[in-house]
C-alpha cells in the first residue's frame, strides 16, 4: 500500500483532481494525501498596501479551505478518509516535497497556455517536469 498525493486549493480543477485521486486509490489500495499550500501575500511592499492584521492566521484559513473543499467534493465520510496536509510554501515546490516516496502525484490543470503560462507559471507543468514519482494532470 502506498500514497497518492493530490494538490487541493479549492478550485474546480483541484476538486476534479481530488475526485480522480480518490477513485484511483480505490483501485490501487493507496491512501490519499490532500495538500493545500499557501504563501504570505506580498503586502506592505513599498508602503503601497497596509500590513496584515495581527490576528490573521493564514494557516487556519488554509486548513478551513482544505476541509471545506474535501467535504464538498467527497462528503463527510469520504473527507475523513483523506489525510490532510496544510503547508506554507510555494505550491509546486510543496507538492514536490510531499510527493517524495509517493506512488503518484495528482494535480488539476488550470488551462493557462501560451503567454499567460509563461508569465504566471504553472504548478502542473512544474510538477510534471520535476516530480520523482509519476504525475497525473486532470484536465476538464
Amino acid at each position: 500500500m502506498g500514497r497518492i498525493v493530490v494538490g487541493v486549493d479549492g478550485s474546480d480543477a483541484s476538486i476534479k483532481a481530488l475526485r480522480w485521486a480518490v477513485r484511483q486509490a480505490e483501485l490501487t489500495g493507496d491512501t490519499v494525501e490532500a495538500v493545500n499550500s499557501w504563501e504570505y501575500p506580498a503586502t506592505s511592499w513599498g508602503s503601497l498596501m497596509p500590513g496584515m492584521p495581527e490576528d490573521f492566521d493564514p494557516q487556519a484559513v488554509a486548513t478551513v479551505a482544505l476541509n471545506e473543499a474535501l467535504e464538498e467534493a467527497l462528503g463527510a465520510e469520504g473527507a475523513a478518509a483523506v489525510d490532510k496536509i496544510v503547508v506554507i510554501g510555494n505550491p509546486a515546490l510543496s507538492l514536490l516535497e510531499r510527493a517524495r516516496g509517493a506512488n503518484l502525484l495528482v494535480v488539476g490543470a488550470r488551462g493557462y497556455s501560451g503567454f499567460k503560462a509563461t508569465l504566471l507559471g504553472s504548478v502542473s507543468l512544474h510538477v510534471a517536469q520535476h516530480a520523482t514519482c509519476p504525475v497525473t494532470v486532470v484536465r476538464d
